[in-house]
């Protein structure tokens, strides 16, 4: 999570006078979130599969490292709204799903043998988890709850699947991706129990067995 973190506060420092100039141009902060959606989902889907890895994962970084101009918008203009942050949160996961939909494609489109097999489940299963880990989070606080636990926020891991299809990208093995995959599919699965086990705590108390 500490990636994340610094991650927030280099990119606010970076396309805040972007945020401001978007501002002044009467832009609202919701364009801004559905248009970048469209955008990684684009180029997700057609840079990935298609094997340019350096390309996508260069442009797909910096429209990460963008997403935070919406709020910097809303902030500007005094509109963070629950509305906002429900927009947000759904764009988010349609762009994640993108963008590892696209690396599925392309391990089954240029890998062969069980480097295709192992990597395109490793990211089918990196995709199904990393759905869960927000919503086991959005699902606690719907009830009352908590849930801020887990190894790995989003940030975390956009990172490493971007990085991992950067460096296969330039030269190195698929390898790279599959480990980076598997990875990502453990820490994801690893969340999703931690995250359960600490609702289960608040919702039955620490001395409770399981019934």
């Amino acid at each position: 999570m500490v990636l994340s973190r610094n991650g927030r506060g280099f990119a606010t420092a970076v396309f805040g006078p972007a945020a401001r100039g978007l501002v002044r141009l009467g832009i609202s902060p919701d364009v801004v979130t559905v248009g970048g959606t469209v955008l990684s989902t684009t180029v997700a889907l057609t840079f990935l599969p298609s094997g340019r890895l350096t390309s996508g994962a260069l442009l797909l970084g910096a429209l990460v490292l963008a997403d935070n101009l919406d709020g910097q918008m809303a902030r500007l203009l005094n509109r963070a709204s629950r509305w906002g942050a429900f927009l947000d949160s759904t764009m988010d996961r349609i762009a994640d799903a993108a963008i590892f939909s696209g690396v599925l494609l392309w391990s089954l489109t240029h890998l062969e043998g069980p480097v295709r097999t192992w990597t395109a489940g490793f990211a089918l299963a990196a995709l199904v988890l990393g759905s869960v880990v927000p919503y086991a989070k959005a699902r606690a606080e719907g009830l009352g709850m908590t849930a801020d636990v887990g190894l790995a926020e989003r940030a975390d891991r956009l990172l490493v699947v971007l990085v991992a299809t950067l460096l296969v990208g330039l030269g190195l093995p698929a390898g790279v991706m599959t480990g980076a995959l598997a990875l990502l599919a453990v820490a994801s699965a690893v969340t999703v129990v931690q995250r359960m086990r600490t609702v289960y705590l608040q919702a039955v108390g620490p001395n409770r067995g399981v019934a």
